[in-house]
C-alpha cells in the first residue's frame, strides 16, 4: 500500500514538473539563425576583433509575443558564467539584427558596458551561447543590472531559441 502511494505522488510530481517547464516557454523553441556565425565565432565578433555583435534573426516564435529580448552567455568563463550582452524591448516586429545593430535597451555586461562585448576568452575554447527570447509584455519597465534582466525576463518568456558558437584565442 505504501508502495502505490509513493508511486502516485510520484507520478503527480513528474506530472507538474512538466505541466510547469512547459508553461514556463510556452512548449515553444524558437529557431534562431546568423549568417556570421558558424561552429566557430569569427574573429571579428571578438575582442581580438572589430568586437561588434554578429547578425541574428529568429522564427516559430509564438503568436501571442509582444517583444523579445537577446542574452549573450559564456559558461565555460573561469568565475562562471559570463554574461556578454543582454539587451530588452526589442519589438515584436523586429525579428533579425544586422551586425553591430543595437535592437533595444542594453544592460550592462560582466565588462561592466552596456554593448556587446564579444568572445575573448582567457585560456581553452568557449561556448557562446546567443540566446533570443520571445517575451509576453511589449515592455520590461527600467532594469538596473543582469539580475533584474534574466529575473523579469524569464518572468515573462513565452518561447526562446539560442544559437552557439565556439571561440579560442589559441
Amino acid at each position: 500500500m505504501k508502495y502505490l502511494a509513493f508511486l502516485a505522488l510520484l507520478v503527480i510530481v513528474i506530472s507538474l514538473g512538466c505541466i510547469s517547464s512547459e508553461k514556463e516557454f510556452g512548449g515553444a523553441i524558437m529557431k534562431v539563425e546568423s549568417s556570421d556565425l558558424g561552429e566557430f565565432v569569427p574573429k571579428k565578433f571578438t575582442c581580438d576583433g572589430e568586437d561588434i555583435s554578429p547578425s541574428l534573426s529568429w522564427i516559430d516564435f509564438p503568436e501571442e509575443t509582444k517583444s523579445f529580448a537577446i542574452a549573450v552567455k559564456d559558461p565555460d568563463a573561469p568565475m562562471g558564467t559570463w554574461i556578454h550582452w543582454l539587451v530588452y524591448n526589442i519589438p515584436r516586429n523586429k525579428t533579425s539584427i544586422a551586425q553591430g545593430e543595437v535592437p533595444g535597451i542594453e544592460v550592462t555586461n560582466d565588462f561592466g558596458k552596456k554593448h556587446y562585448g564579444g568572445p575573448c576568452p582567457p585560456s581553452g575554447t568557449h561556448r557562446y551561447y546567443f540566446i533570443v527570447y520571445a517575451l509576453d509584455v511589449e515592455d520590461l519597465g527600467d532594469i538596473k543590472d543582469k539580475s533584474e534582466f534574466f529575473e523579469k525576463v524569464e518572468a515573462h518568456t513565452i518561447a526562446k531559441g539560442e544559437l552557439m558558437s565556439k571561440y579560442s584565442r589559441e
